[in-house]
């Protein structure tokens, strides 16, 4: 088990205008121009409206760590300059997608062109997390028997409670709206990896996709790379949320490997209780109960998340990442982004402020978590200006 499984993030932000809270409609060019100049990894997202920065791959979480936070704070920084305000979150509170406008890359307007309005509606930012294994050819059996744990993850990632400047009622709304695109949600539980090799092929030859990177799913094998990519969390506001996401996935990586039985002759069942367990994690979040398809009853997710802490515990070792992994016990204790947000919103709403005004009090509140990737946000708390 010498394998270092070095994994990479890539965060994907929303930009908001700072006068209205709503997506930019001017100076997101400078931005954008002045983001390319200065950072080296961070590129255009498929809307004008947002933008991604990655990780390079490493074996060292606290190097990532430095790398995402001094990248948060480079773009706060270009931002503050052109009023413009980055944040992660899994959707956008006060943005409508008529607004949006694509990205001019080529790749994107064939994505707008075949999704069309569904396309537009794309108004969503996730965290990815690649991981390495040691045999890339046994991905596709790895990605099948980690299944089972995507929901406690996309729980503990949870950012996205508002839609169209309304409250869902739900913590993450943003895989729901993601599952209007094609080739989404839980990957197909494959009998092997030639089973996926055909059903690549017969996409590609078919004119259905261009290769694989057209299949979305929430946990799928990298075309480009030797790993694993998650895909289920929503957009951490926290860095350490989202370096707690990526530590607690590569643990699990290297748990399925070292382990080949572990949640292995998934059924039809399995993903059933796996799906409903989704919708679980994506209505009430850290606050989910989720099935246990063994013990046949809902368990709250402080219980999930000791047992995945008991389950991945020789690997969090190995890998040097036990501290980073607990705290998934302080954001199930102290509650996800949604739950900030939601409180953030109730507040403003009880002292007297409109909707849209207690809406650009979220905004605030997530581009200063986001700028410094802790709950101290400077400025989260300024009180957003009256709308007229």
């Amino acid at each position: 088990m010498a394998h270092a499984y070095r994994f990479g993030m890539e965060e994907e932000f929303f930009l908001a205008d700072a006068r209205t809270r709503g997506s930019p409609r001017a100076r997101l060019k400078a931005f954008h121009a002045a983001v390319k100049a200065q950072l080296d990894t961070a590129e255009r997202e498929q809307l004008q409206c947002q933008i991604e920065i990655a990780s390079p791959p490493t074996a060292d979480t606290e190097e990532a760590r430095a790398h995402l936070a001094e990248r948060r704070s480079a773009l706060a920084a270009i931002g503050l300059e052109r009023g413009i305000l980055p944040f992660a979150a899994g959707t956008h509170p006060t943005a409508r997608w008529r607004d949006q406008s694509a990205t001019d890359k080529a790749r994107y307007h064939g994505i707008m062109a075949d999704l069309r309005m569904v396309g537009q509606r794309n108004l969503v930012c996730g965290l990815h997390v690649h991981v390495e294994v040691p045999d890339p050819d046994a991905r596709l059996d790895l990605m099948g028997r980690l299944l089972p744990f995507l929901p406690i993850l996309l729980a503990l990632s949870t950012s996205s409670p508002f839609w169209q400047g309304e409250r869902t009622g739900m913590a993450g709304y943003r895989t729901r709206a993601y599952a209007e695109l094609p080739r989404t949600g839980l990957p197909e539980l494959f009998a092997d990896a030639a089973d996926y090799a055909r059903y690549v092929d017969v996409m590609t030859r078919s004119g259905a996709i261009s290769d694989a990177s057209f299949l979305w799913w929430q946990l799928r094998p990298s075309v480009k790379y030797p790993t694993l990519e998650l895909r289920v969390a929503d957009s951490c506001t926290r860095l350490d949320d989202a370096l707690c996401i990526a530590a607690l996935f590569r643990c699990l990586v290297r748990r399925v490997v070292r382990d080949r039985h572990l949640n292995a002759g998934l059924t039809a069942a399995s993903r059933g209780f796996i799906r409903e367990n989704l919708w679980r994690a994506e209505r009430d979040g850290a606050r989910a109960t989720l099935i246990d398809e063994a013990r046949a009853e809902a368990v709250p997710m402080a219980e999930m998340v000791e047992a995945l802490l008991d389950e991945t515990a020789e690997d969090a070792e190995a890998l040097g990442c036990a501290d980073i992994c607990a705290r998934a016990r302080t954001i199930v204790a102290d509650g996800s982004s949604a739950d900030r947000q939601i409180a953030i919103f109730t507040a403003a709403r009880k002292r007297g402020a409109r909707e849209r005004e207690a809406l650009s009090a979220v905004v605030d509140h997530l581009a200063g978590e986001t700028a410094v990737g802790t709950g101290s946000a400077v400025g989260a708390t300024r009180a957003p200006s009256r709308r007229r």
